[in-house]
């Protein structure tokens, strides 16, 4: 095998970008406004991977533990924000600081198994292994939290006058939103589950092919990819259930009734 990565010169790489080219002639013939988009995104996709190749050439130079926190800190922050900004419903200020909560803990949990003791990093600051193991978990539990929180809030809105009959035959509001949490948690975990099914026979992971295309023997690459998906299911599953468990008491007043701002949410949505 070859052990050194293929350079891939930026005129060659600028040839890629006909790809959006063709996604923007495709929605001009079809009559889709989303040009403006589709070059956003873009833009911030090249400029935001620009950037963080500077940065992180700077960290692998100069490792240090604050230097790996920092990055942490802001990849959570980050990822934090953009689950926020994903949920469609409204959130109480309780309830987006449990997700901020749940999304600090469930990382830390999993990030510590798995890098302190499947793959044993030593310092485990090490930027080169921590920072982008810790983006693939952070990344993956940002989009299950974000689709529980919306699944969570929008089920508690809608099923209102069922949760509200509960109430009124006796349940406990754990019982009464019991089938609102198992629906917003198997929500968050499903698509996890779903990339799994298909994984090495529809598709090959994104970190199993940068360690075959830099020279790795596949099935060391391999051990690693079921380790990070493994790692990534962890992370997934402790910060929804941390997160659906306790939140759906944010939807209630400590006499165990529904809360007022479901009521005012509900009548500026039927204006």
């Amino acid at each position: 095998m070859h052990n050194a990565v293929m350079d891939l010169p930026v005129l060659n790489l600028a040839i890629a970008y006909i790809f959006v080219l063709v996604l923007l002639v495709i929605f001009k013939r079809r009559g889709i406004r989303r040009e403006r988009q589709i070059l956003i995104a873009t833009t911030r996709m090249t400029v935001q991977l620009t950037l963080m190749g500077y940065v992180l050439m700077f960290v692998f130079e100069n490792p240090s533990w604050w230097l790996t926190l920092l990055m942490l800190a802001v990849m959570l922050f980050f990822a934090i924000y953009n689950a926020y900004k994903r949920v469609k419903t409204a959130m109480p200020p309780a309830l987006i600081r449990l997700m901020a909560l749940s999304m600090m803990a469930g990382y830390a949990v999993a990030a510590a198994v798995f890098i302190l003791i499947v793959l044993r990093i030593q310092p485990w600051f090490d930027p080169q292994y921590c920072i982008p193991i810790s983006g693939m978990i952070i990344g993956n539990s940002m989009t299950g939290i974000a689709l529980g929180a919306d699944k969570l809030c929008s089920e508690m809105r809608s099923k209102r006058a069922m949760i509200e009959n509960s109430l009124m035959l006796g349940a406990t509001p754990a019982m009464a939103a019991h089938e609102v949490v198992n629906d917003a948690f198997d929500s968050a975990i499903l698509p996890t589950m779903n990339n799994m099914l298909t994984m090495g026979i529809v598709s090959l992971p994104g970190m199993m092919t940068g360690q075959i295309l830099s020279g790795t023997f596949p099935l060391t690459a391999i051990k690693y990819q079921i380790g990070i998906m493994l790692a990534i299911l962890g992370c997934t599953a402790l910060t929804v259930v941390l997160f659906v468990t306790l939140g759906y008491k944010t939807f209630f007043t400590r006499h165990a009734a529904l809360a007022d701002e479901i009521h005012r949410d509900e009548a500026k949505s039927s204006k």
